[in-house]
C-alpha cells in the first residue's frame, strides 16, 4: 500500500460511487416503484396573516384602540417609572412620576398611563394607585391595580 494518500482517495471515491447507485434515480419522471410506499405531497407554507406573533406581548403597538397617538405615559411600562412627588392636599390632587431618563411628568386622576391602557385611579398621601386592564393569554380582560409609592428618602422631604 502506499503511503502518499492515494488508497484513502480511491476508497472515497468508490465509497461515493456506491452511495450515489444506492440512493435511486434522481429524476422523478420514473413510474412509481410498487414495493415503495408514495411519499406526502408537500404541504401549504404557513400563512401568518392577521395572527398574532406568539413571541411578543399582546400591546406592542404605539396606538390606542381607537387609533389615536399614544401619549409619552402611555409608551412606558409601569414599572419603569418612579413616583417622586404627591400634591395631595389641593383641590385636584397632583403627582409627579419620572421615567428612566429623569423627564418629570405632572399627573392628576384620570390621567392615561402605562402601556396597559392604565389610569390615574387616586393619588393619596406617598402613593398613587393606577387601575390598568389587560388582555390574558386566553383573550380575557383582566382588570388591576397597580400602586407607586414615594421612595423612603423622599418620604421625609416637605
Amino acid at each position: 500500500m502506499r503511503r502518499d494518500g492515494t488508497a484513502w482517495l480511491v476508497g472515497a471515491a468508490l465509497l461515493f460511487a456506491w452511495s450515489a447507485t444506492a440512493a435511486g434515480p434522481q429524476g422523478g419522471n420514473e413510474a412509481p416503484d410498487p414495493g415503495r410506499a408514495p411519499t406526502a405531497q408537500p404541504e401549504a407554507a404557513y400563512d401568518a396573516t392577521g395572527r398574532r406573533d406568539p413571541f411578543r406581548p399582546p400591546r406592542v403597538s404605539q396606538q390606542t384602540a381607537s387609533g389615536e397617538a399614544r401619549t409619552p405615559l402611555q409608551k412606558y411600562d409601569l414599572g419603569q417609572l418612579k413616583l417622586v412627588a404627591v400634591i395631595y392636599e389641593a383641590q385636584s390632587p397632583r403627582a409627579v412620576v419620572e421615567d428612566d431618563a429623569g423627564l418629570g411628568y405632572i399627573v392628576r386622576v384620570g390621567t392615561p398611563i402605562g402601556v396597559n391602557g392604565g389610569a390615574v385611579k387616586t393619588i393619596e398621601r406617598g402613593k398613587m394607585r393606577v387601575e390598568e386592564e389587560s388582555i390574558d393569554f386566553y383573550g380575557d380582560r383582566q382588570t388591576s391595580e397597580v400602586v407607586l409609592e414615594l421612595a423612603a428618602e423622599e418620604r421625609g422631604k416637605r
